[in-house]
């Protein structure tokens, strides 16, 4: 009896340590399944396909750019320079083949040849220059995006259409995207578990000196695994590119770090020697379900970079917690029977979530219709004047009974693209888009128009898809009025700088072409300097301030925003509104301030409420098939001190 007991009691034992060491062996599947199973009850729009396929799209880049890391990584080392790569790449294969009328092939070629020499200067510099990683790399993260941007002149390029279709879908519904990412995960799988290459790797992560020792030569190794790194970064920038048809000079910024975590939430270690292709896959798929997922539930994306620094912050405990419970490594030369059991796991995981999508499509089958409910995605609201754009439209929007869905961009062309995608599967009534880039938003506004879900345009408009209305102001002739109050107060004479905004942004195209076309009628004005600030205030102080060492008499200045205009205003002092006039653009709260007291002179200001209101209003429209029209005009106005006060945004 007793021995019965003991045998219970250490069968129970058992298999409950058994249960516990395969889910530490597999953490990153384990977080991967309860994340689908919590989003699907969370959200009625997870578990359907034309979402699925998105989250699969979304993870792409990132994946194929983490499986590029996966290699440094396992090595023990780090690549901060994958994303300026990526956009570089791009940016080389979008001007060769256009610009240069290089045969698109060749153009490919030069792309990918770039990546591979950024990763071999990277290699060349840690290998023989006896740089550290993060600082070799992060030299290149800034050479990387300096020179994309050199080459595009800080303007997209749109992509040969030749290239462009890896953006698109086989046989209309398999995302291309999607099966380059699994053909790059292969590729990974097969460097590491089969070639000499991808044993050294997990000889040099392990103990690089021991490696040295054995024969093997590290120097050369590491050149060729960060040669590695850049070629799969080259390939994640062609994909990116391809799906916003168009190569962005600001592509993929802070896409390295989105890599690493994914590789570290796979179950990499960071401080090398161990690392698998299936788990930075799944640290992939974790990070896109998780932005999907809060996208859906309409969840800030500010709240979603926290929630996205908690889960890297588990990966790296459980990774500890892992290698205390003496959970197996995962490595080079792992045994046939491990194999054997890792595959089992993996088809398990593929029957739970057979299961929950079962479940969770027989739960959310009587969902109700979405016609009032609208997304609106803003190119950022690290700004005012989009700030107060969200204002009016989630007033008109609550005037209205209206649910409104707002989602940030954060000045990524790619990410918005991602939100409009979700925006489309969830079904929406309508969906209002103020583009980061307007040829970027073309592809995922098309995808809507296929959807029969109307899009309206607000601030910017769309090019190469169709728009039910654009609400928006003249950015070109808010610049020409720019022009016209500036000159005017200077009396038609005197030096002027300009301070731009970011690189690449229609806004900034826009009003810099309407400030040049109005200053043509005051020769008397001379422009001495033009400098980008990135529509930011810190960085209008910063900039403004090193003008004045080289321009310290100027009489003027043009922001192309009030943010950039209250920069340079603290950076002026008390010339501001003396000795050095100023004028502004966009008419926020902090601008009109700035105007009342004095400091600034002007602000053309674009009355960014009544653009959010109208926007509304139209998009609700549109969804209930009333007919509106195409072009919406919010008139602009040159704000200064004598008319301020009844000027209400």
């Amino acid at each position: 009896m007793a021995t019965d007991t003991l045998k219970n009691t250490t069968g129970a034992r058992g298999a409950t340590g058994g249960l516990r060491r395969l889910l530490l062996d597999n953490g990153a599947l384990t977080a991967l399944i309860v994340l689908v199973i919590a989003m699907s009850a969370l959200s009625g729009d997870f578990m359907t396909t034309d979402n699925l396929l998105n989250v699969g799209v979304q993870a792409a880049v990132t994946a194929i750019l983490a499986f590029g890391v996966t290699f440094v990584i396992v090595a023990a080392g780090i690549d901060l320079s994958v994303g300026s790569v990526a956009a570089l790449s791009a940016t080389v294969l979008a001007w060769s083949a256009t610009s240069q009328g290089i045969p698109v092939a060749i153009a490919v070629v030069l792309a990918i040849a770039t990546g591979i020499a950024c990763g071999l200067v990277n290699g060349f510099l840690i290998s023989y220059g006896k740089l550290p990683p993060f600082i070799a790399t992060l030299a290149m993260l800034s050479v990387g995006r300096g020179l994309s941007l050199v080459i595009s002149q800080g303007s997209p390029i749109p992509f040969p259409d030749s290239v462009s279709h890896l953006g698109d879908t086989l046989g209309g519904w398999l995302p291309v995207p999607v099966l380059v990412m699994v053909v790059m995960g292969l590729i990974t799988a097969f460097v590491l578990g089969r070639t000499y290459i991808g044993r050294s790797m997990y000889a040099i992560g392990g103990n690089e000196e021991a490696a040295r020792l054995s024969g093997l030569r590290v120097k050369r190794q590491k050149l060729a695994i960060y040669a590695l790194s850049g070629l799969f970064a080259a390939a994640a920038g062609i994909v990116l590119a391809s799906r916003l048809s168009s190569a962005q000079p600001q592509a993929a910024q802070g896409y390295e770090l989105d890599a690493i975590a994914a590789v570290v939430i796979g179950g990499a270690s960071l401080a090398g020697g161990t690392g698998k292709a299936s788990g930075t896959l799944i640290g992939a798929l974790i990070l896109a379900v998780l932005r999907n997922g809060l996208n859906l539930l309409s969840v800030s994306a500010f709240w979603q970079q926290v929630v996205i620094g908690v889960v890297i912050a588990l990966a790296v405990l459980l990774d500890t917690l892992r290698r205390k419970a003496g959970a197996t490594p995962v490595a080079a030369g792992a045994s046939q029977g491990g194999k054997g059991k890792q595959a089992a796991t993996y088809v398990l995981a593929a029957v739970v979530a057979a299961a929950v999508v079962g479940a969770m499509s027989f739960l959310h089958n009587g969902s109700p219709a979405k016609n009032q409910k609208i997304g609106l995605s803003l190119s950022t609201l690290n700004n005012p004047f989009f700030v107060q754009i969200r204002s009016g439209a989630q007033a008109e929007a609550k005037k209205l009974g209206v649910d409104l869905t707002v989602t940030d961009a954060q000045n990524d062309a790619s990410q918005q693209a991602n939100q409009l995608q979700n925006f489309t599967s969830e079904g929406l009534g309508s969906i209002i888009v103020n583009p980061v880039d307007s040829d970027a938003a073309g592809p995922s506004v098309r995808s809507a128009n296929k959807a029969d879900i109307p899009v309206v345009g607000v601030d910017r408009g769309v090019n190469n898809a169709e728009t039910a209305a654009l609400v928006a102001s003249d950015n070109v002739e808010g610049g020409k009025l720019g022009a016209k109050a500036l000159a005017e107060k200077l009396g038609g004479q005197g030096t002027i700088v300009i301070l731009q905004g970011q690189a690449g942004t229609s806004a900034s195209r826009e009003r810099g072409a309407g400030f040049a076309a109005g200053l043509k009628e005051y020769p008397g004005i001379k422009v001495v300097a033009k400098q980008p600030a990135d529509f930011d205030r810190t960085k209008g102080l910063d900039v403004m301030t090193n003008l004045l060492q080289a321009h310290p008499d100027i009489d003027g200045v043009f922001a192309e925003n009030d943010e950039m205009a209250l920069g340079a205003i603290k950076a002026l002092g008390s010339k501001a509104g003396t000795s050095v006039q100023v004028v502004g653009f966009d008419g926020t709260p902090d601008g009109l301030t700035a105007v009342k007291d004095g400091t600034l002179y002007a602000s053309v200001a674009q009355q960014p409420t009544q653009l959010g209101k109208i926007a509304v209003d139209n998009a609700i429209r549109a969804a209930e098939g009333e007919k509106v029209e195409k072009t919406v005009k919010v008139p602009v106005k040159v704000v200064t001190k004598e008319n301020v006060a009844g000027f209400g945004g």
